[in-house]
């Protein structure tokens, strides 16, 4: 028996649409906060996977980025002036943190 025009061919793959959001562009946007340089990575891993795959959740991603970039940054500004308080603080003899 012949096919009909009604019936699909069994050969021919039948692609789902894109599931929801990317899971990895909402941690990025979370691990923004508190974790900023995996937010970065997830980020950058996401936009690839959205990319590819056609989902949602490519502004989560964008922010999560922009915000990891922000807060890494801040985070290495605070080292580097604990740093230099804590040399500052070491080489004035009155502070008592010389050892002398």
């Amino acid at each position: 028996m012949a096919p009909t025009s009604s019936t699909t061919d069994i050969r021919s793959p039948q692609t789902a649409p894109p599931a929801g959001t990317n899971p990895l562009a909402i941690v990025t946007l979370v691990a923004a906060f508190l974790f900023p340089l995996a937010a970065i990575i997830c980020g950058h891993i996401s936009l690839g996977q959205i990319r590819r795959s056609g989902q949602n959740g490519r502004g989560l991603a964008k922010t999560g980025l922009v915000l990891g970039y922000v807060f890494l940054a801040v985070w290495v500004l605070l080292l580097v002036l604990i740093v230099i308080g804590v040399m500052a603080a070491a080489s004035d003899p009155t502070s008592g943190l010389s050892g002398y």
